[in-house]
């Protein structure tokens, strides 16, 4: 095999991949809150930040690839054909005597998010392809392990949080329940046809207890050996008790199998919070007391949503990195926040650092644009809650904690404007509404039941916001 060759081939397969994946996961209808006070109280703090920032970097990164896929044997995913799956393989696992980030910086990544104006984290401390970024005493399969061993900064997950921790950035524990490395998991007996353990578990429960410690024991670490943990998100959902799997599991068209990858997630959780009070668990897709928020993927929901959630979506095509990606501008970011917030949710944003270990420039140009626009209008995102009259065309509107404060954001398109108008959401009478970017008092008159103002004098090419006492206060 030729490397170069495959890396077209295999930065061809994530072009194709991404465009046909079929792990995207939608909005569902059921949510439970949950009992613990401890949970609760952190997750109304959690509801606060509104905007966060998910990393992903691992093994894909050194080729620039879709991040574990490729590995997976289903039929949404394209590989060369005239590569052998098992060589496909064999070259992906290697990837680890290969991963070097000798630039790693940690640092660069927490500012670039506090740039940005995000409030929390989420690391992949291991992905499906079970390569752990972390020191893991489970599995020699880690960035501690192979050609980064000898760096002082090997354990890469406490730099990692330890950097946006001195951010004040609350922070997040991604974890892959299924490991697609572990002989516990993807047992070497048999061919690997798709995502779940391919083994039937019913007839060899002594290797599906011996999966159930090893990712138990690697939660642990996470919880025990990292500092404080504000959320653990927890992704796999076909990782669950079979009993679990309902027509919202069966719509995704992802393989199920006959058996329940049952990984016990009360024990989880009791270990996990034990360590960590209050810890937010995110159990993805996996309905009731461990999934604390969801989390609808490369989507908004239609309408507002009452109860914790989050979009996670990427800032460019891919949740790695790849060359030459194609990133999202900040109007688009922004209007995307906005959206989301005035829903209900929070928006959590992916990128992904070079294999190298420091993130693409044009990432930290994109965020650094972002931020221009957050620190100005932050009031209206930041510790907001949902209002009932949310959105009036490109009008979205949230309002204080309080209820004191309504928001409205007019979203821009870059059509010139002679005025703002919306419907609902009348100010007080007597009042003026507040331009937050510049504190411009902007006057207003009521006509037909619909708001008017003339555009008010700005330099703003993304959006518009506004502050205003409501008339029922």
């Amino acid at each position: 095999m030729k490397i170069p060759s495959l890396l077209i081939a295999f930065i061809c397969c994530f072009n194709i991949a991404f465009a046909q994946r079929n792990d995207i996961l939608k909005e569902s209808t059921k949510y439970e809150w949950p009992k613990d006070q401890a949970v609760k109280t952190k997750l109304e703090h959690w509801q606060d930040q509104k905007f966060g920032m998910i990393i992903h970097w691992g093994l894909y990164a050194v080729p620039g690839i879709i991040e574990s896929w490729s590995i997976c044997s289903e039929d949404w995913i394209e590989r060369d054909s005239t590569i052998k799956y098992d060589d496909y393989k064999k070259w992906y696992w290697g990837l680890s005597e290969k991963f070097n980030p000798t630039e790693f910086n940690p640092g660069q990544w927490a500012k670039a998010g506090k740039d940005a104006g995000m409030k929390y984290l989420v690391f992949t401390t291991k992905h499906h392809d079970g390569f752990a970024m972390f020191d893991t005493k489970e599995s020699d399969y880690s960035i501690a392990k192979g050609q980064f061993a000898n760096n002082p900064k090997k354990d890469v997950a406490k730099y990692v949080f330890d950097a946006f921790r001195k951010q004040n950035f609350m922070i997040g524990a991604y974890f892959s329940k299924p490991d697609w490395h572990s002989q516990y998991y993807w047992w070497d007996k048999y061919a690997t046809p798709n995502r779940n353990n391919n083994y039937d578990i019913r007839k060899n429960p002594w290797r599906w207890n011996k999966f159930k410690s090893y990712t138990q024991n690697q939660i642990g670490e996470l919880m025990n050996n990292y500092g404080s943990i504000d959320i653990l998100w927890l992704d796999g959902g076909w990782v669950r008790p079979l009993a679990s799997v309902n027509e919202e599991v069966l719509s995704w068209g992802a393989p199920i199998p006959e058996w329940s990858q049952d990984i016990d997630m009360p024990k989880i959780a009791t270990m996990a919070r034990k360590a960590q009070p209050g810890l937010i668990m995110v159990d993805r897709t996996v309905h009731g007391q461990y999934e604390n928020y969801q989390t609808p993927e490369q989507k908004v929901p239609e309408k507002q949503l009452d109860y914790p959630w989050e979009s996670c979506m990427t800032l460019g095509g891919a949740w790695g990195f790849v060359p030459n990606d194609q990133y999202k501008t900040a109007k688009e970011v922004v209007h995307k926040l906005v959206e989301i917030v005035a829903k209900g949710g929070s928006l959590l944003l992916g990128v992904g650092p070079k294999a190298d270990g420091t993130l693409p420039n044009d990432v930290i140009t994109k965020l650094e644009e972002i931020g221009q626009w957050t620190s100005k209008n932050g009031a209206a995102i930041y510790g907001t809650r949902i209002t009932k009259n949310y959105n009036d065309g490109q009008n979205w509107f949230t309002q204080s904690k309080d209820g004191k404060t309504i928001y409205g954001i007019s979203l821009l398109d870059g059509n010139a404007l002679n005025e703002v108008s919306w419907k609902g959401n009348i100010p007080k009478k007597g009042t003026a509404i507040t331009l937050l970017n510049n504190k411009q008092k902007v006057k207003w008159k009521l006509i037909d039941g619909k708001v008017h103002f003339d555009f008010p004098k700005t330099d703003e090419k993304i959006a518009l916001t506004f502050s205003f006492t409501p008339e029922t206060n």
